[in-house]
């Protein structure tokens, strides 16, 4: 397994990697937020949820979470959705998540996970750099991919 760095452009940090898994059965994980902590790699996402099993355009849920040993919790807006390939919501502050998935074979996929914060004001944008958040959600990234592959290499 090799995790790779993609070039979204400016603000964006995201990461792929080949998972032995369908496109299908990725997207049903991705696109339920009540599983999300099964993804997670950041250890930041609570089991705590609220709102739909399958994810919509436009709809919202919200998420127990934890940062810096601080709980709370977010409501995130589904922003744009592709029945087998894309789930992208946006986080209240303003940024967003994406997962692109590419079929390669009928069981295996190539997954991308973004943190775009190329949507929220420079200046939100530079003390999300001065905080570390980009790095911090890139280790994140490569951390859940980690999880996805390995979950997905067992089943």
């Amino acid at each position: 397994m090799t995790i790779e760095q993609v070039e979204q452009g400016p603000r964006q940090v995201a990461r792929t990697v080949e998972v032995p898994a369908s496109a299908e059965d990725i997207f049903a994980l991705v696109a339920d937020p009540h599983r999300h902590g099964e993804l997670d790699g950041s250890g930041t996402v609570g089991g705590t949820v609220s709102g739909p099993r399958r994810l919509t355009q436009g709809a919202k849920f919200s998420v127990a979470m934890k940062q810096f040993g601080v709980p709370y919790r977010i409501t995130s807006t589904v922003m744009r959705i592709e029945d087998g390939r894309l789930v992208e919501w946006r986080h209240p502050a303003g940024h967003r998540w994406r997962w692109e998935l590419t079929p390669l074979t009928p069981t295996s996929t190539r997954v991308t996970e973004t943190f775009d914060y190329s949507t929220v004001p420079a200046v939100q944008g530079k003390v999300y750099e001065l905080l570390g958040f980009p790095r911090q959600n890139a280790a994140g990234i490569e951390a859940t991919l980690r999880q996805l592959t390995s979950r997905s290499a067992r089943a």
